[in-house]
Order: structure tokens, then sequence, then C-alpha cells
């Protein structure tokens, strides 16, 4: 049976008030008018057929768009009985409701890039996934979707070629065990809709970040409640089985932050050669020979870089040329800068800095470090100072030198993230529930707040599609 066929005979979610003439002609001229195909393709999932409600009370005629994942769409009215006009209704309705529906808004022009933020759903406010848009022009945000029904997706990350989206689920239980999840999605290019295409244990409990190899073959996750982090194959989006799961052991000087391991971030070298795992709990830098092949890993030698004691190693960002690396300190709010020898796989530091102002005297403690697609600049966040520190990169040395404190204009920025041109950077405020938009001067790496914000309930990551 076709498309139109189900239609007209009125599937299953199909409801009928009044006249079931008019209900089944006005289902034929949905599928006319491929109302199922648009609806797929702007995000909503392929197995939840829309119900078509249409009633007719006291001379009224009301069409309704309901999704049963997403609940009612539209809503048009019209006070005429007339048939004809009853149909023209339905039509309008089948066209995606074009005049002000979240439909119509949710494609994104070329002077845009899609752009996707990380929640806490636990608090019950936040839903999911959010997918906004960033306007290239003038640093504007617009929600445009959210994917529902994912717990706490508080890391995300894209593949090389942006065609998919995993997210960890920051959870201490996953099917049973403890462990959190990793969750994998499809990214509808021309929508920035997300589609579930399955899940794996994280190997560990509270996931919090996690990227994919060089070749997009591997994904990484860090578990920060298990202090550990494993390997997971990826073929065609989805996840396989993990290739190689590593516990961390140890302590250091915090005995409230630093009793035992954090695994904090994960990320590989340019060359695909190495892992390198920032463990809050150790202040150790650890280093994995990596097989990119297999998905194995077997310890480096050296097997770490050391930080200060009580510094706590949050994130880990290599410079462009890959001799250059850079490590953001949670707890004593510093930014290390590594020399990386590419042959041994060695780390050694070349200098410490502090992230605050010197004339800041409250609490604060750093974030997220990412440096610039030029290579020239590297940013860090304050969560209490409330800021992003800018830094300029000696292109000789590697070595940094202060910039800027820049003003979030929000409450605890947990995370940013530079646009692939290094034209913009967005600062996701977890405490304010809102994401702002900065621009670049690409001579002093100097931000400027765009007036633009969106308001998202507890972000915490931010991932640029392009």
């Amino acid at each position: 049976m076709g498309l139109g066929e189900r239609l007209s005979t009125a599937p299953k979610g199909a409801k009928h008030h009044g006249n079931g003439r008019d209900c089944s002609a006005a289902l034929r001229l949905m599928c006319q008018l491929r109302f199922l195909p648009t609806a797929r393709a702007v995000g909503y999932r392929s197995y939840a057929a829309p119900r078509l409600v249409l009633s007719n009370f006291t001379g009224t005629l009301c069409v309704k768009t309901e999704f049963p994942e997403f609940g009612q769409v539209g809503k048009m009215k019209h006070d005429s009985t007339s048939r004809r006009q009853f149909l023209s209704l339905a039509g309008l309705t089948a066209c995606g409701l074009a005049l002000g529906s979240p439909l119509k808004r949710r494609s994104s022009s070329k002077g845009e890039l899609f752009v996707y933020v990380g929640t806490y759903t636990t608090n019950g406010r936040s839903e999911g996934i959010y997918v906004c848009t960033l306007n290239l022009s003038t640093g504007e945000l617009r929600q445009v979707d959210v994917a529902k029904g994912v717990a706490n997706p508080s890391f995300l990350t894209l593949d090389p070629e942006k065609r998919f989206l995993y997210a960890v689920n920051e959870v201490k239980e996953f099917e049973g065990k403890a462990s959190g999840a990793v969750s994998a999605f499809s990214i509808d290019k021309r929508t920035g809709g997300l589609k579930l295409i399955n899940q794996q244990a994280s190997g560990g409990s509270g996931p919090c970040h996690l990227s994919m190899d060089q070749t997009g073959k591997f994904l990484l996750v860090a578990n920060y409640d298990a202090g550990s982090f494993e390997v997971l194959p990826v073929r065609d989006g989805a996840l396989g089985a993990p290739t190689d799961i590593v516990q961390h052991a140890g302590s250091s000087v915090n005995p409230k932050r630093q009793a035992s391991p954090h695994a904090h971030c994960v990320v590989t070298d340019k060359h695909n050669r190495r892992v390198f795992v920032s463990d809050l709990g150790l202040d150790k830098i650890m280093i994995y020979a990596f097989d990119s092949r297999s998905g194995k890993l077997s310890p480096n030698q050296p097997a770490w870089a050391q930080t200060k004691p009580g510094a706590g190693p949050r994130h880990f960002a290599f410079h462009r040329n890959a001799r250059w690396a850079y490590v953001i300190n949670e707890l004593d709010s510093t930014m290390s800068a590594f020399a990386y020898d590419q042959e041994r796989g060695e780390l050694r530091e070349m200098q410490t800095i502090s992230t605050l102002p010197a004339s800041f005297a409250g609490k604060s403690s750093c974030a997220e470090v990412q440096v610039a697609p030029s290579g020239k600049f590297l940013y860090g966040s304050n969560r209490g100072h409330d800021s992003i520190v800018v830094f300029s990169i000696d292109q000789t040395t590697g070595k940094l030198n202060l910039v800027e404190h820049a003003l979030t204009q929000g409450k605890v920025p947990r995370n940013f993230a530079i646009e692939p041109a290094g034209r913009w950077l967005l600062a996701a405020n977890q405490n304010s529930d809102t994401v702002v938009s900065f621009a670049i001067d690409p001579g002093s790496g100097r931000l400027s707040p765009t007036g633009h914000s969106v308001g998202i309930p507890v972000p915490v990551c931010v991932a640029f599609s392009g």
C-alpha cells in the first residue's frame, strides 16, 4: 500500500470529527502536498506519524496538525463551513504552516551555521540538545529545534565530516549497571535536526568529555566519576562495543576533589599516534600509545606529564602546529603551556600563568580551553570571575601573554566554542541560562559583545556544525 492510499484511508493516528468525506478528502490533499515527507525532512522521527485533527463545532472549522512525539504544531481557524475553504485550510496545514511555523524556521541559509548546545536535564527545565543557528554576518543566535529525551547531554562532539553528533549522557547508571552512556545521532544537513542512531555504555559513571580520533573511526570517552576512559568504534555513525577501557588509579593533594582519579578530557594528537587524558584527581596528563587500526591502547614512555600539585588539570588542547599544547587547570585557575615532542609523545612544561586578574580575590574555577583557528590566540573560561581570558601565543616559543579578561555577561561560563573561521565565540553561561555571542578581533584576539544571545536552560557545551 502506497503513502497516498494509507492517507486516504485514514491510518491510525488520524482523528475524524464531523463530515467523514471532508476528512478523507483533506487527507488525500495532504498526501498530494507531501506533508509527511516535509515533516520528516525537518527532523521529526519517521516512525511517528502525524495526527490530523479535523473538527467542525458550531460552524467553526479547526484544523490541527499534531505529532505524537512533539505535540501540537499548528492550529488554524476559519469561520466558514464551505467545503472548498475547509480543504484550502487543510492544504495550508499540509504545507507546514508556512506563516510563522516552527517548521519553516528550521532550515539555515548559506550565511548561517547550525550550533548544538548540550545541557543538564536532571533539573527538569532543560529538554535535551538544543539546535540553534548563528548568523555569520551579525552574530545573531536563534533556537530552531531541540532533540528531546536525551539524559544529561553535557558534552558534545561531531565527526570530522559533520554528519554525526555524539553526546555523553552524564549519569551514574545505564541499563542497570554503574556506567554512563554515549548517544550517537545523525544530522539532517538541511534542517540541523538530530535523529538517534544508538547508544553505548561509557565504561564508567559520570562521562564528561568525548572526542573523535583523527580518522573518525573511533570515539574516545572520559568518565569523571569513575576515573576511566574508553574507546568506541564508529561504523556509519553507529557506536560499537568498546575496543579498550583504561582505569586510572591514585590521588593527589586536595582531599575533597582529588581523593581518587577523575578523567576529565581525552584527545588524540594530530598524527593519531597518541591519546592524552587530563586527570583532575591525579594532577597528571596521562599519555597512551594508540593503535588507530584496532583501537587499542598501551602506556606511552613517558606515561604522563605532571602538573603542579592541586592544580587539577581539566581540559587539554593542541596548537594547530602540533608542537605546543595547553592545559587549563580547574582548581588553581591557571593555564599551562607545554612543548610536545611528537616522536616520543612527551610533554614538557614551559609556562604556567594565572587565568584571573591580579586584583580578583573571589572564588573561581576554570573550565574550557580552546586555541583560535589562526593559532595566534588562546582562550579559557573562568567560572566565578565569569570571564573568558584571552592570551596571545608567541609564534616562536608557544608561550602566552595576557590580552584581556572579557566578561561573559552571565554566570558560570562552563563552556564556549569558537566558530570554525575564527570570527565568533559563543559562551555558555550555565547558571544564567544564556548562550552569548562575541565577535573576535582577528588582529588582537579581543572579544566584543554582539548584543545577541539565546536563552537555553542550563547550557554546558557548545558545538558547531561547520
